[in-house]
């Protein structure tokens, strides 16, 4: 039946568009999503509430104000995203630090699940917290209520984040920052967008007087620019309810500012911008031709109809684009163009964008733009667009058939742009019923038209980034516009080549099933083939379009002799360039064009195997890539030569950031003594040394035997098509008896009390890294306390080094366990901040961890990380992946995959006592104290 129902649409495509020009009344008005509650209070406060189930017992709160860096006055660059900061900094119901202390006591984590951000046009603030209890929901709404009206902005409190907000601002600093600083003016020409970057300026956060932050926070955060959002597991009419109880009583100010909104003025010119930097990692083109008017609101069925148009388009444009970066020899390592918005609100225009080989940019840019005049001259075939039909409908049908699975954060991001942008919100019912009423009447001519309209020779920017080097010529102005000037003559027509006719050239020999096993507390069943391999899977409800797969083998590049491993390390990954089958990439991905499904095999240290996921009706292609990977991986010289270059020119110049230099110089030093360390990246000389035959050969040699991996599936699957497909494309894969296991080479990094100092970058800022490592023998008991002990520290850090001495804008600690290929443990801590400061902060960060060695951790702080883990618990424990981790994990570890039943009775068995205890027995000792500095001068 579906075979039928696919072939009527194919069918259905090929009638004229004139057939449905009289069906469809394009003047009618895109209707609002009826399943969404909305309203506005008598003080302009609009609101949207939906009810969502899905993750149960949890809902998003979600403030946006209309207001962000686009509204500071002269004197108060930057606090519109200062004023984001001073929000969780003490508010009327929760003081001080007391709003992230009861966040993180109910399981929410700050950063990881409360954050928020200042854009140039808006501030918004994300609040996921449980739903499971009244006073938790009446906190929340006390939480934005407080955000929007009561933040304590006192002057001792300002000053102390100062601190933490001037070290963000250090974290952008860089090559980036320093030409974007420069190329903006251009970019965004006599635009006030070009001088208000949300960031803000260094002499105004470090000396503002109080007054100008309490004036934006009351010009700005007011009820006629907000909106409140709720969507999650809770009752609607309750929720309006508490939306008036708690925001109706404010009122606008008497005198108010006007929300203006700025504009991007166009301009005759062709600008163009090329700039460098000492410590650019790569080169970039970015072409923009900017549209005249500003976007208007997509209100009728002709406004969506275009927006179908357009993506159509983007989508054929960027295959061609996608073509040549798998081509032998391409132009670029990636390219796309799309029309879409640009920095502001207000301005949208085409662009066209390309990261290239250094000193190769003139021509990344003349290919974009021959691309861009190919279209102009020929415009698209039909077969192009009736694969981007087919491409669209399917990612529709699928996010259709997820309409009850659908995370309430999708529905958040929906919502907030109808208060922002005036975004229609239809629902997925209505967008899905009427993109397959409308998809048939889009014809060539639609489509085609579209690039004569973005296409212009004035209100255009040329953008050139990249390396600065003395052996580099930074191009002219005059030769980037010579760039553009393209023989339209010269440009032939697009082939699009022949569409393969199936993803698998050899006979498949179907095995049998020899026994059948069912676990009834995880729910799987396992079926072991007569080729010796074995496949459990696990039927969910989670997700109705999911299947997630993979077959994992013990084994890995360990086996592989260190001669060998030198040779293959950075050919691994090209591998799969080459494709499968005698198919090219490109024949491929043209084969997929509609259907969900992808396989990607790998090989790690200690296991290969094979990941993937596709939806239930497309199933059967991930059974037929992961044969075809097993059996018919192509050896293609030409995929390699391809790959290398477009790794070399991503590669070749990310020596020259300094936190990378950072990791290089560190890892260098510590893996000295391992004859296998060939660096984190490739140079000329691995390039080399590099075997690509030897690499394809290994490769053949880890998945030729099929009884020494396990396959496992999870989502939506029907026993029957799992028993048949499984049997058919598993069961007829090679083995042979042998079985594999994880090896130890006894290769380790550096151990003492240890400490290295690299000098790299211009800026005045640091990276600090501590790390204590070495054997242990492995048990769950010790890796959760490991875990645990980087969370509460992690929560001590932020405390200490960011609200008490504002010297960083972020910490992190993290401890973990690893089985194979030896028993370990790992424990981290890592910060950014000021060169000054360094020194001062490692020694305040060890000063923590050792508070928690010599007294144990507090017990809020144990209850923190345990609400957090069960919380999270909660959410991942109905999501594929969680189980698919766990069997994986699981087979790894030798373990059985029941124990995560026990999950939560393991967490709340956690005590303060083992968490000490690890810390004493695993972080007393040596340790590795790694500082980049700036390069002294």
């Amino acid at each position: 039946m579906k075979q039928i129902i696919k072939v009527a649409f194919g069918l259905l495509l090929l009638i004229p568009a004139t057939f449905f020009a009289q069906e469809i009344d394009y003047s009618k008005a895109i209707p609002f999503d009826p399943s969404i509650k909305t309203g506005k209070l008598k003080n302009g406060l609009t609101y949207y509430i939906k009810k969502n189930s899905k993750p149960e017992n949890k809902v998003d709160l979600r403030l946006v104000v209309n207001a962000g860096s686009i509204l500071e006055n002269e004197d108060q660059r930057g606090l519109a995203h200062f004023m984001e900061h001073m929000n969780f900094n003490g508010t009327k119901h929760f003081p001080k630090n007391k709003l992230v202390d009861y966040l993180q006591g109910i399981g929410v984590k700050f950063g990881q699940h409360l954050n928020a951000y200042t854009s140039f046009d808006e501030t918004v603030y994300f609040l996921p917290i449980p739903s499971d209890s009244p006073e938790k929901l009446e906190n929340g709404f006390n939480i934005i209520e407080d955000w929007a009206f009561n933040a304590n902005l006192t002057s001792d409190e300002i000053d102390k984040e100062r601190g933490v907000v001037l070290e963000e601002y250090r974290l952008g600093l860089g090559a980036g920052k320093r030409m974007l600083d420069r190329y903006l003016p251009k970019m965004m020409y006599k635009s006030r967008y070009a001088d208000r970057l949300p960031i803000g300026k260094k002499e105004v956060i470090e000396n503002f007087k109080y007054d100008k932050l309490v004036s934006f926070y009351k010009d700005w955060y007011r009820p006629n620019l907000m909106s409140i959002i709720i969507v999650g597991d809770i009752n609607v009419d309750e929720m309006e309810k508490k939306v008036i109880a708690h925001f109706s009583s404010y009122k606008n100010p008497k005198n108010e500012k006007l929300r203006e909104i700025y504009d991007v003025p166009n301009h005759k010119e062709t600008f163009v911008a090329v700039e460098s930097d000492k410590e650019a990692s790569n080169a970039q083109v970015q072409l923009i031709y900017k549209d005249y008017s500003s976007p208007k609101s997509k209100v009728t069925l002709k406004d969506f109809k275009d927006q179908l148009t357009e993506g159509l388009f983007t989508t054929m444009l960027n295959t061609r684009l996608n073509e040549l970066t798998n081509s032998p020899t391409p132009p670029f390592t990636y390219g796309y163009s799309f029309h879409g918005k640009t920095l502001a609100r207000t301005k949208e225009g085409y662009q066209s964008f390309a990261m290239s080989q250094e000193g190769k940019q003139l021509e990344a840019l003349k290919v974009l733009v021959t691309e861009n005049e190919r279209v102009k001259k020929y415009g698209f075939s039909e077969n192009e667009l009736e694969r981007a039909k087919h491409q669209f409908l399917s990612y529709y049908e699928s996010y259709y058939n997820e309409r009850d699975k659908t995370n309430s954060s999708n529905y958040v991001e929906e919502l907030q742009s109808i208060f922002l942008e005036n975004k229609p919100v239809p629902g997925i019912e209505w967008r899905y019923s009427r993109i397959k009423e409308i998809l048939p009447s889009i014809d060539l001519n639609d489509v085609n038209l579209l690039i004569k309209n973005y296409i212009k020779d004035d209100n255009r920017v040329v953008i050139l980034t990249g390396p600065e080097k003395d052996s580099l010529k930074k191009p002219s102005e005059e030769e980037v516009l010579n760039a553009m000037k393209v023989n339209i003559d010269e440009i032939k027509q697009y082939e699009d080549g022949t569409l393969a006719k199936s993803l698998l050239r050899n006979e498949v020999k179907p095995g049998s099933i020899v026994k059948r096993e069912s676990n009834e507390k995880l729910g799987t069943k396992t079926l072991f083939l007569s080729n010796g391999a074995k496949v459990t899977y696990k039927k969910t409800d989670f997700k109705n379009d999911e299947i997630q797969f993979e077959a994992i083998s013990l084994g890995g590049s360990n086996l592989y002799s260190n001669e060998e491993m030198k040779k293959v390390q950075f050919a691994n990954a090209a591998l799969t360039q080459a494709g499968f089958s005698g198919l090219k990439l490109n024949d491929i991905n043209k084969f997929m064009t509609g259907k969900i499904a992808n396989a990607y095999p790998y090989i790690g240290e200690s296991t290969e195997g094979v990941r993937g996921r596709a939806t239930p009706k497309d199933l059967e292609y991930l059974f037929q890539m992961t044969y075809a990977y097993f059996t018919d991986l192509n050896l293609d010289l030409e995929a390699f030569e391809g790959y290398k270059q477009k790794q070399s020119a991503f590669y070749k110049n990310m020596e020259s950031q300094p936190n990378f230099y950072f990791q290089k110089e560190l890892f260098g030093y510590l893996n000295k003594e391992n004859p296998r360390f060939n660096g984190l990246i490739p140079t000329e000389k691995t390039w080399a040394e590099t075997d690509y035959t030897l690499a394809y050969n290994k490769y053949k040699e880890r998945f030729a035997n099929a009884s020494d991996f396990e396959f496992y599936f999870v989502g939506n699957i029907d026993d029957k098509i799992m028993e048949g497909y499984a049997t058919k494309y598993i069961g007829s894969l090679p083995s042979t008896e042998k079985k594999e296991k994880a090896i130890d080479l006894g290769y380790r990094m550096l151990k003492g009390d240890l400490k290295k100092i690299v000098n790299k970058g211009a800026d005045p800022k640091s990276t600090v890294v501590i790390m204590y490592y070495g054997d242990a023998v492995y048990t769950p008991k010790e890796a959760l306390a490991l875990q645990a002990l980087g969370d509460i520290l992690t929560i001590k850090l932020t405390e200490q080094l960011r609200e008490n001495e504002s010297g960083v804008y972020g910490v992190n600690a993290s401890g973990r366990m690893s089985k194979i290929p030896n028993g370990s443990y790992n424990f981290s801590i890592s910060f950014p901040c000021g060169s000054d400061n360094a020194e001062k902060l490692t020694a305040s960060a060890l000063n923590e961890l050792q508070k928690i060695i010599t007294n144990g951790p507090e017990a809020k702080d144990l209850t923190k990380f345990k609400e957090a883990e069960l919380l999270d618990f909660k959410k991942q424990s109905k999501e594929n992946e969680f189980w698919m981790t766990n069997f994986t994990k699981s087979f790894i570890n030798g373990n059985s995959s029941e124990d995560v039943l026990k999950f939560e009775e393991k967490i709340n068995a956690l005590s303060a006592k083992e968490i000490q205890v690890v810390a004493k027995k695993y972080l007393t000792n040596d340790k590795v104290v790694g500082i980049l500095m700036p390069e002294k001068l």
